[in-house]
């Protein structure tokens, strides 16, 4: 067992977009990223993913099954679980650090590949 201090670990990375691996349990993975500006718009076939914002705030625009665009805002101490299948883009207007809880299969891009997938992740 190892306890994890989540400041700490944001303290050795400043890029942004790149999530790394904190922490395993069963066939997931804790991640942390910081996020800057728009992300991509993307779904996850068959994973569903937990956002929780630790510093800064997170807005999470999707798209629900009509096509209708929503916008949600996530603060520190919030989370936001995506559904597998749901299209979505995470956007900030300041530095955020996230804290991601998804299955190990996981691609940060799901169902896209373009020069933000991070296929291969570091681990902390």
């Amino acid at each position: 067992m190892q306890v994890v201090n989540v400041a700490q670990k944001f303290s050795t990375f400043q890029d942004h977009f790149s999530p790394k691996i904190v922490g395993e349990l069963n066939n997931f993975q804790v991640k942390l990223v910081k996020v800057q500006g728009e992300f991509v718009w993307h779904h996850h076939d068959a994973e569903d993913e937990m956002f929780l914002v630790t510093k800064g705030e997170l807005h999470m625009k999707w798209r629900d099954a009509d096509g209708q665009e929503h916008d949600e805002s996530i603060r520190p101490g919030e989370f936001i679980i995506v559904p597998h299948g749901t299209e979505h883009m995470p956007y900030t207007l300041e530095e955020t650090h996230v804290v991601l809880f998804e299955p190990a299969t996981t691609l940060n891009t799901g169902n896209l590949q373009n020069e933000r997938t991070v296929a291969t992740l570091e681990r902390l």
